[in-house]
């Protein structure tokens, strides 16, 4: 079954979009080609395969792109898949800085999305990084406060990771510790880092 139907929200969206416009429909026709299904999610133009998230076309400031939600299981045998973001476990991105880049790339983009449809056929799912050290400035409050570590316990791995991650950065233990002060009520409350 071939589907590859324009959705009238990325209609919209492409019309009233004002840079990577060109980009983004040469990237959308790609895409359709693949007889994937066009939805828009998150503000974007995403593509699906029986309802499972394949790729999305995102733009920013200095590129636009196509990201593959699985990306870290493509072969990338041309080296051009970029994770996004240093926390980025799955997804990964091909960047584009004008639409002549995207017509060189077509077949190679085509190939790269076919077998982002075969790993979603198999199943397949990126084993995610689920230990994180915890701070040491954490365990002490753990330690002093063990309704914290029960708190923290209960939440979602991906709302402990976000806030392992957010009080790791801090370079200075004075930092990591006003920031775990800060959050300890938000934790006790049973909420995530941006609820």
């Amino acid at each position: 079954m071939t589907n590859n139907k324009t959705n009238p929200k990325v209609d919209k969206f492409l019309s009233k979009a004002e840079k990577w416009k060109e980009e983004y429909e040469k990237l959308r026709g790609i895409v359709l080609d693949c007889e994937l299904t066009e939805e828009f999610k998150w503000n974007l133009p995403c593509y699906t395969f029986k309802q499972s998230n394949i790729v999305i076309i995102q733009g920013f400031k200095e590129y636009c792109a196509i990201m593959f939600f699985k990306g870290a299981l493509l072969n990338d045998p041309k080296s051009i898949l970029i994770r996004p973001g240093e926390n980025s476990q799955a997804q990964r991105q091909i960047r584009f800085t004008n639409v002549q880049e995207i017509v060189e790339m077509e077949s190679i983009l085509k190939a790269y999305i076919y077998e982002a449809v075969e790993v979603e056929k198999a199943g397949l799912e990126v084993k995610k990084k689920t230990e994180f050290k915890i701070p040491e400035e954490l365990e002490t409050k753990f330690n002093e406060i063990p309704a914290l570590k029960t708190a923290f316990e209960a939440l979602t791995p991906g709302r402990q990771r976000a806030y392992i991650i957010y009080f790791s950065k801090a370079k200075q233990s004075k930092t990591r510790e006003s920031r775990v002060e800060k959050y300890m009520q938000q934790i006790l409350d049973g909420k995530g880092l941006n609820d």
